[in-house]
């Protein structure tokens, strides 16, 4: 069964930091690519970060830009996304999902169920 397992939300102040762990299982992870997409209250899913398996990464989101990294431990079967200098607009549910291809419209046949991340002092 192809699951997502994702982790590492919560509440932080502005100006720090979260890591976001994306656990995967059923599929080879080495064989997709993996996106990170946010979406915050009242407003649509945006694309964030992408990352192929040749360790890749694609940045689709200007707001996010030198703040936030995407990386991958295929050994571990996790994709994570470290969150620095966050900001209260950065306030959302934030999931993983399985790919093919780091086009931002692309398809994503796999999602995880969310993790809540909210900047507040």
């Amino acid at each position: 069964q192809v699951q997502f397992v994702e982790s590492g939300g919560g509440l932080v102040q502005p100006g720090g930091s979260l890591r976001l762990a994306c656990v995967s299982s059923g599929f080879a992870l080495a064989d997709y690519v993996v996106a990170w997409f946010r979406q915050a209250p009242g407003k649509g899913r945006e694309g964030l970060e992408c990352i192929s398996g040749y360790d890749e990464s694609t940045n689709w989101a200007d707001s996010v830009k030198d703040r936030f990294t995407v990386s991958r431990d295929t050994a571990k079967n996790t994709v994570y996304l470290q969150m620095n200098d966050l900001k209260p607009e950065d306030t959302g549910v934030y999931y993983c999902a399985r790919g093919y291809v780091c086009v931002r419209s692309g398809m994503y046949d796999a999602w995880g169920q969310g993790t809540q991340v909210t900047v507040s002092s």
